[in-house]
């Protein structure tokens, strides 16, 4: 017994450092924030405040747009890759303009039109829409660029549209030359006949291979760099004048690594047609309302809950309580960590498992009570009462498990988010429900019903027979 009540000892200790842990970090968030907006350093987050809770477009404000991709001209077997490379462009486009945390996805299938795609971009804090469709709009630059001759060169510095000055902090080491990506026919992955490691080969047009020759004539022994969106995405050394408009670039790339350069590369113009069919902003006070609200709703539904399962089980509704909110901490934890994309639909997810978890301790409550009623003892009771539940709450849970990953497989970016909370969820309920409230109730030893136990026990045990 004392074992028992050492273990639900350390439970009750880790969830109250979970929940230092969940309140601590959103305070030291929420200070480095306020901190950020009046200074003119931005500092980065250390310590507790690197784990906020991560909100998605409609708690956080932004815009959200949605492209239609014509693959019309695209073979079937290379959809995916030309879905690939178009969101590989426009989220390194946006990643330059310094936008946090952007989520760039493709959604495929059920559109009327076969050759049809879409692209779902969210950008949280981007509340000016020709601001966003101007991020995105552009065509990439796909560029050459060779050592700088000057030593210690000063970086350039551009004035952008904002007024803002602009460095370059690759101008200083390397300069621009004429060759561009309007010069590449394609990229091409290879692997090594002899080591068997990938390579990307490159193949100009005919002006492009002139270029490319008289550059890489001039640069033997040095690096030739090729930048994309003005990052450098590889940086080869010339070992010999290359003629004929082909080149390879090898660097010990893992498949991977090299699949994804050549898609890069062919990607330096939008590998589809794109057409912008929705918009819509959400604004910051509108996501912040949308917060509390959910917010609001989340600790309205906690505390009904806790207040019936007090009232109608007194002490085993307590201790339901108790491993309920050891749940709701572990879970915040969980969107902190992982971290999970918390939006509206998911914080709907979110009280769903709370829900769910309550069911499950009132099916072994109720189990509970009828074997008191049939004449056992607590002990034994809460025993079999457990066991018995345990066959209810394990094919609910699997059921609604089940049903979360379907949603999470056919849905939307909108379902997804409440699939993968729920689901989350549902795990967790279903440990905290089984194990935690079983210990908890496993330290009280009681062996004896009584009038007092009666008592504690709540409505509906108060039938049971006392045992001596």
């Amino acid at each position: 017994m004392w074992k028992t009540r050492i273990t639900a000892l350390l439970i009750l200790l880790l969830g109250v450092g979970i929940g230092f842990f969940v309140y601590k970090s959103e305070i030291r968030h929420q200070a480095l924030v306020a901190k950020n907006a009046t200074a003119t350093t931005k500092a980065s987050p250390t310590g507790l405040a690197k784990f906020p809770f991560k909100l998605g477009l409609d708690l956080s404000g932004g815009t959200h747009l949605v492209y239609r991709a014509d693959v019309s001209q695209v073979a079937a077997t290379e959809v995916a890759d030309s879905m690939s490379s178009l969101r590989d462009v426009i989220e390194r486009r946006i990643n330059i303009f310094g936008v946090s945390e952007p989520s760039i996805q493709v959604q495929d299938g059920g559109f009327s039109n076969q050759g049809e795609q879409r692209l779902i971009v969210d950008l949280p804090g981007v509340t000016e829409v020709s601001q966003a469709i101007d991020m995105i709009g552009q065509t990439p630059v796909l560029d050459f660029r060779t050592e700088n001759p000057v030593k210690d060169a000063p970086a350039q510095a551009t004035v952008g549209k904002d007024g803002n000055v602009v460095l370059d902090p690759y101008s200083s080491k390397y300069v621009k030359t004429e060759l561009t990506g309007r010069f590449l026919d394609k990229a091409i992955l290879e692997f090594n006949q002899n080591t068997g490691e990938p390579t990307v080969a490159l193949q100009f047009n005919d002006e492009g291979a002139k270029l490319f020759e008289k550059i890489t004539r001039e640069n033997i022994g040095k690096t030739v760099a090729i930048f994309l969106d003005g990052s450098p995405i590889s940086i080869p050394v010339v070992n010999e004048a290359i003629t004929g408009g082909k080149a390879q670039i090898s660097g010990n790339f893992k498949p991977a690594e090299a699949k994804t350069l050549v898609g890069r590369l062919n990607s330096g113009a939008l590998p589809v047609p794109i057409e912008l069919i929705s918009t819509e902003t959400i604004g910051p006070s509108l996501g912040a309302k949308a917060t509390e609200a959910g917010v609001q709703a989340a600790l309205i539904g906690f505390l009904a809950i806790a207040l019936f399962l007090i009232i109608w089980y007194r002490l085993p509704g307590m201790i339901a309580v108790v491993a309920l909110s050891i749940y709701a901490v572990t879970m915040m934890a969980i969107f902190k960590l992982v971290p999970v994309t918390l939006t509206a639909a998911g914080i709907a997810g979110f009280i769903i498992s709370i829900g769910i978890a309550v069911d499950a301790n009132v099916l072994i409550f109720e189990r509970i009570k009828e074997e008191l009623r049939a004449g056992g003892n607590v002990a034994d009771s809460m025993h079999n009462g457990f066991k018995r539940a345990w066959l209810s709450v394990r094919d609910s849970n699997i059921s609604s498990i089940i049903t979360a990953i379907i949603l999470y497989w056919f849905g939307t970016t909108l379902i997804k988010g409440f699939a993968l909370v729920f689901l989350i969820g549902v795990i967790v309920s279903m440990i905290s429900a089984i194990s935690i409230t079983r210990l908890f109730l496993y330290t009280l030893n009681i062996k004896k019903t009584s009038s007092f136990t009666n008592f504690l026990f709540g409505s509906g045990f108060s039938s049971a027979k006392s045992q001596k």
